[in-house]
């Protein structure tokens, strides 16, 4: 089976990617400057899948460490690029350190890929390339007009997107998909890995189980005044096994040639819009635990609503995000549960 390069595979979503890619057959090896994980989440890959994934601790930024892992497996077929800081707020308040980053570490990447005849990329993009989309644009879909960004994050991965396009154009041999999440959330359903940040939690769900568990005192919910029914922030949630099980949709599709486009874009979302109190609130429901939670204002680069079509996906990738809400909470509160044990 082909040899797929993960890069920043220790993380949330590169962790439960390199499991499907293994159940699937593929060999795997990651890079990772661990600079968001640990080293321990190989030992929970090893302990669903039954292999440990080949590990190169390695920063995306370094051409010359990238090169060596080039040189050392020569057989590999296609990269799927997750490396990238990746909180919306913290690149409000750090543009530097994210524009240097994500657009470097990309370009590396590239630039070895096609030193070493490598033409195969899935690449990690963002709904937030979409902006605030207006109101005939909900759902969003593939067509809707990439927006001015709201935050730097927002802004690496429109510029990353554009990197590739314009890498392409030049590369007639490259292939690429890029692939647009909307909100991944939840742990596999073993809780051998799942969404442990370092340090206090970016994204919403991690603060509602660490919150549900004692660990922090509340739940600041930013803003309730929004154009929405409970006047909270709506997102699409999608799944992060369903989210992972797309890439390897990804990978089949470009290394036996079934794209129609030299660069591929798909939106991955469930097509449902539920707002942060309706997550709080479900959660509350299916675990039995009450989550103290406030109120407080706006937070800045936040976007007021966002949700997929992912029709497109669904009928040309061949892939759909079903798993429902509440089994998905359960197993963030699982994973949350068995880490603090």
């Amino acid at each position: 089976m082909a040899r797929i390069l993960v890069t920043g595979g220790t993380g949330y979503i590169g962790s439960h990617t390199t499991v499907e890619l293994m159940q699937q057959g593929y060999d795997v090896v990651i890079i990772d400057n661990l600079s968001n994980s640990t080293s321990a989440v190989l030992d929970g890959i090893a302990a669903i899948v039954g292999t440990r994934p080949a590990f190169e601790q390695v920063d995306c930024n370094d051409p010359q460490a990238v090169a060596d892992v080039f040189t050392k497996y020569t057989d590999i077929q296609g990269v799927i690029h997750f490396a990238a800081s990746k909180a919306v707020n913290e690149s409000v308040e750090q543009p530097l350190k994210y524009y240097r980053n994500n657009l470097m570490s990309l370009i590396t990447v590239l630039e070895q890929m096609k030193a070493h005849n490598v033409h195969n990329i899935v690449f990690s993009s963002s709904c937030t390339v979409y902006g605030q989309p207006a109101e005939e644009h909900l759902p969003v879909d593939e067509t809707a007009p990439i927006q001015v960004a709201l935050s730097p994050y927002g802004n690496t991965k429109q510029i990353n997107e554009e990197i590739i396009r314009d890498e392409a154009h030049a590369n007639t041999q490259l292939h690429a998909t890029i692939l647009r999440y909307f909100n991944p959330i939840g742990a596999h359903p073993s809780a051998m890995i799942g969404e442990l940040p370092n340090g206090v939690p970016q994204n919403l769900l991690p603060f509602v189980t660490q919150t549900a568990i004692g660990l922090r005192k509340e739940l600041k919910v930013f803003g309730d005044d929004y154009n929405t029914p409970d006047g909270s922030c709506i997102r699409d949630y999608i799944y992060v096994v369903d989210l992972a099980k797309a890439h390897v949709k990804a990978v089949e599709r470009m290394l036996n040639r079934q794209a129609t486009e030299q660069v591929e874009v798909f939106n991955l979302g469930t097509g449902r819009g539920l707002s942060v109190l309706e997550i709080l609130k479900t959660f509350m429901q299916v675990t039995g635990v009450n989550v103290p939670y406030q109120i407080v204002g706006r937070r800045e680069g936040d976007i007021e609503q966002v949700w997929a079509k992912p029709d497109k996906a669904n009928n040309v990738l061949g892939w759909k995000a079903d798993t429902p809400i509440e089994d998905v909470l359960l197993s963030a509160w699982r994973w949350e549960q068995k880490i603090r044990s």
